[in-house]
């Protein structure tokens, strides 16, 4: 996959303004683009093992936080691509945190995650922010990218 600008379309042959000489710019292979993530559970056992499945399938895990709040400063600070968020946190739940992400200017892209089944849940997804849910034990990095991309 190419990805070109509108500038640099300009300049390519046969664009609006460019040159029948021009050169067509390199490709850009997204493969190539680890995509960032920040990972939020109070459990650090499943911080640990979701960092290591992630990264084994080709995600780079920028940051942690154990709650809420240190969630959102985490994000502000990294601002990574995705953010794996547990809905059960001790100071404010994952809902919340994922709609104050969206008010935030470019937010990231929020995957919610809990030990509990998506039928707890469905009615709070339906109006949350976030791009979807993943069961802890279905955890995986095609399971991530299908929901991010």
């Amino acid at each position: 996959m190419q990805v070109v600008s509108a500038r640099a379309a300009e300049a390519l042959p046969g664009g609006s303004g460019g040159s029948p000489d021009a050169k067509w710019p390199a490709a850009c292979d997204d493969r190539l683009v680890r995509p960032t993530v920040v990972i939020v559970d109070d459990h650090a056992g499943f911080r640990s093992s979701a960092r290591a499945l992630l990264e084994a399938e080709g995600f780079d895990v920028v940051g942690e936080a154990g709650d809420g709040v240190s969630a959102l400063v985490a994000v502000g600070r990294l601002h990574p691509h995705v953010v794996l968020l547990d809905i059960q946190l001790p100071d404010i739940d994952g809902f919340e945190v994922a709609d104050r992400l969206a008010r935030a200017g470019d937010p990231p892209a929020v995957v919610l995650v809990s030990a509990r089944a998506v039928s707890s849940y469905r009615r709070r997804l339906a109006r949350s922010p976030a791009r979807g849910f993943i069961s802890k034990s279905e955890l995986s990095g095609n399971a991530l990218a299908a929901l991010v991309s």
